[in-house]
Parts: C-alpha cells; structure tokens; sequence
C-alpha cells in the first residue's frame, strides 16, 4: 500500500478530484498555502495498492498543468528596501509536486 501526497494549485483542484472521484480513488483534500508565492494550493491525499499507484500518477500529470503567470514579487522583510525593484516577474505555477510514500499499516474504521 502507497500514500501519494499531490501539492497542486487550486487552479487545478477540481478537475483533478473530479478525475480521481470517476476512476474510484478515496482521496482527502487539505488546503494549503506554497512558501514562494504564498498562494492557495491543495494537497490531495491518496491511499492506495501498489498496483494503481501509476494510474493515480497518470491523472495527476493529466489534470495539473503547469503555466506562466505573472507575480508582484514580495518586499523584502527586514532587508534593505533600497534595492527591492517591485516590477511583476513571469514565473512557472501550477503542475504538481507528489510524493509517494510506503504505507505499513492501513486501518478504516
């Protein structure tokens, strides 16, 4: 048994439960916030047997796609505001980012 842990952008938050709802994985959604951008994300978490670990892989590949956006990058805390240049950047967001971790023990009560 696997545990995958999927961090996605809200962006693609329902469209990728909706596909794990119709190809029957129990999933659990959390919703989180990214360090960098300090956006809303949602991290999907997915118990299941080794064997459909790569059809659950597949659907989060399919369903979360990575995009250019445009950000005001944040000011600098406690730094020397001198040299900060707050001009929006073009920056990747969305895709996923998955860890799969081995499962000891599975109990659903």
């Amino acid at each position: 048994m696997k545990l995958i842990v999927a961090v996605v952008q809200d962006q693609d938050s329902n469209r990728l439960s909706n596909a794990l709802t119709k190809a029957k994985f129990r999933a659990t959604k959390l919703a989180s916030t990214g360090g960098f951008l300090r956006s809303g994300n949602t991290t999907f978490l997915i118990g299941t047997d080794d064997s459909l670990v790569s059809s659950a892989l597949e659907l989060i590949r399919d369903n979360c796609r990575a995009r250019e956006q445009m950000v005001a990058p944040v000011s600098p805390m406690g730094g020397n505001a001198d040299s900060y240049i707050p001009y929006p950047v073009e920056v990747e967001v969305g895709g996923a980012t998955v860890f799969v971790l081995p499962i000891e023990q599975f109990h659903h009560f």
